[in-house]
């Protein structure tokens, strides 16, 4: 009894697409820990000075300082990940909480495409009428650049150059 070792499709593109989030974990407890400490020497002062209802609000926005760290750095962990064969593109997306969806389109039928609007352009896939948004947490020079990209990598898989060294010299 022989067995059959099938292969899946080599990749033609690959990509993975992250947010772009300038501050790190680490980063982000040392600014946390240095406005705390200005919110709470600024409260200090004016309860020492009799003006108590400032101190306040000065321990109501810290909590608030904390949450909105806190969403900005679990939003860093939302990914997407692009995979082009010749035969179909995959595209796996993972929300911030780690969920995953994935989506495949056939390649044959594949169009990429960049639409403009007032609020910004959309990277667009879309095959025999289901198309998907991709990329939507990049910038907008992000965004051009991954569409050039797939545009190349597409017409690469779609027009490939084979060489033959024996048909180098005809």
């Amino acid at each position: 009894m022989s067995s059959v070792l099938i292969r899946p499709p080599l990749p033609v593109f690959e990509a993975l697409l992250v947010p772009y989030r300038s501050m790190s974990p680490r980063g982000a407890g040392a600014v946390a820990g240095v406005l705390v400490a200005i919110s709470m020497t600024v409260g200090l002062r004016f309860l020492l000075l009799g003006a108590w209802p400032v101190l306040v609000f000065s321990l109501l926005e810290v909590p608030l300082l904390g949450l909105l760290l806190a969403i900005n750095l679990r939003r860093a962990r939302a990914n997407e990940l692009i995979l082009l064969t010749r035969q179909t593109i995959t595209v796996t997306q993972t929300d911030p909480g780690g969920r995953r969806e994935s989506f495949s389109l056939p390649a044959a039928w594949l169009q990429v495409s960049l639409e403009g609007g007032a609020g910004g352009s959309r990277l667009m896939l879309s095959s025999r009428g289901h198309g998907r948004e991709i990329g939507a947490f990049l910038h907008e020079p992000d965004r051009a650049l991954l569409f050039e990209a797939l545009r190349r990598a597409m017409n690469e898989a779609r027009n490939p150059d084979f060489d033959n060294p024996q048909l180098r010299d005809v």
